[in-house]
C-alpha cells in the first residue's frame, strides 16, 4: 500500500508547489485575457452595452481599416528605432563594464549607477526632456549661442524624434541588464587566448563576445519590443498628439465605449507580440543560456 500512496503524495506536493503561481496567473493573467477575448466577439449597442453572442464584425472592422495599417507601421517604426539605439547603447555600456573595468567591485558599482535615473517615475523622466528639447530649451539655446543654427529647431520636441529619445532613455536599462549578465559569464581566459592567437578586437567582438551574448540580447529585445508596442503614453505626450500607436487607437475606442473593437485590437496586438517573441526565442534557447 505504501508504494501506491507515494505517487499521489508527490503529485499533491507538486500541486502545492505551483499553487502560488496559479493563484497569481489565473486572476491576473488568464482571466483578463479570456474577458477581452470574449468581448471581442460580442456585439455592441453603440452605448457601451455588450450583447452575448459570436460575431467577427469587430475583427473585420479593424483589419479592413486603413488606419490600422498606418498605426501598425508607426508602432513598428518606433519599436525598431528604439530597439536599434537601446541595443547599441546597452551593448557597449555592458561591454565597457565587463571588459574594460578591471575591478569587479567598481564594475558592479558603475552598473548600479546606471540604474539611478530609473529610481524615479517614468513620467518624471519623460517630462524632464521637455526643458531640454523645447524651442526655448537648453539644446536650442546652446546651438544658437554657438552659431550652429539661426533659429530654434522645432523637430526636437513634439515629434517622432522626441518619442524615440524618450523611449531610449526609459528602456536602455532593460537592454543593459541582460547583456551585462551574459557578458559577465564569458571566461576572460577565452579572450586572452584569442588575443594571443592574433585575433583583432573586431574578430573577438564578432566571433566571441556577440555570439556568447545572444541570450542577453534576446531577452533585452523582448523587454524593449513588448514595452514599446504596448505603450501609448510616451507617444501621446512626446509627439504632442501628432503621432499615434496601436495601443492609443483602442484606448480611444474604450473612451467612446466601443469595447468590442478595442478588445479585437488588443487581441490582434497580443498575437503580433506573441509571434515576435516566438521568432526571437527561435534564435536562442534562453532557458538553456540562463541555466548554463
Amino acid at each position: 500500500m505504501q508504494p501506491s500512496s507515494s505517487p499521489s503524495r508527490s503529485n499533491l506536493a507538486g500541486w502545492l508547489y505551483v499553487s502560488p503561481l496559479v493563484l497569481v496567473l489565473v486572476p491576473f493573467f488568464v482571466a483578463p485575457i479570456l474577458v477581452v477575448l470574449a468581448a471581442s466577439v460580442f456585439a455592441t449597442d453603440g452605448f457601451g452595452g455588450l450583447t452575448p453572442g459570436f460575431t467577427l464584425a469587430s475583427y473585420i472592422e479593424v483589419l479592413h481599416s486603413a488606419l490600422t495599417l498606418k498605426l501598425y507601421l508607426a508602432t513598428i517604426k518606433f519599436t525598431v528605432l528604439t530597439w536599434i539605439f537601446t541595443l547599441i547603447i546597452g551593448f557597449f555600456v555592458a561591454y565597457f563594464l565587463v571588459f574594460h573595468v578591471r575591478n569587479q567591485l567598481l564594475a558592479i558599482g558603475l552598473f548600479l549607477l546606471c540604474t539611478v535615473p530609473f529610481w524615479t517615475s517614468n513620467i518624471i523622466r519623460m517630462i524632464s526632456w521637455i526643458p531640454l528639447l523645447g524651442k526655448e530649451g537648453l539644446i536650442n539655446q546652446a546651438l544658437l549661442a554657438m552659431g550652429v543654427i539661426r533659429q530654434p529647431l522645432e523637430v526636437l520636441l513634439f515629434s517622432d524624434l522626441a518619442v524615440v529619445i524618450a523611449y531610449v532613455h526609459q528602456l536602455t536599462i532593460f537592454m543593459i541588464v541582460p547583456i551585462f549578465n551574459s557578458m559577465a559569464r564569458i571566461d576572460k581566459k577565452l579572450i586572452e587566448a584569442a588575443i594571443d592567437a592574433g585575433a583583432s578586437r573586431f574578430d573577438i567582438m564578432r566571433l566571441i563576445v556577440v555570439p556568447m551574448s545572444k541570450s542577453g540580447i534576446a531577452l533585452g529585445t523582448i523587454f524593449v519590443v513588448s514595452i514599446v508596442m504596448g505603450d501609448f503614453f510616451v507617444v501621446k505626450v512626446m509627439s504632442g498628439g501628432g503621432s499615434a500607436s496601436v495601443v492609443s487607437a483602442f484606448y480611444e475606442d474604450v473612451g467612446v465605449l466601443q469595447y468590442p473593437t478595442a478588445a479585437a485590437s488588443a487581441v490582434l496586438l497580443t498575437l503580433v507580440l506573441v509571434a515576435v517573441v516566438s521568432l526571437i526565442l527561435r534564435t536562442v534557447d534562453v532557458r538553456q543560456e540562463i541555466t548554463r
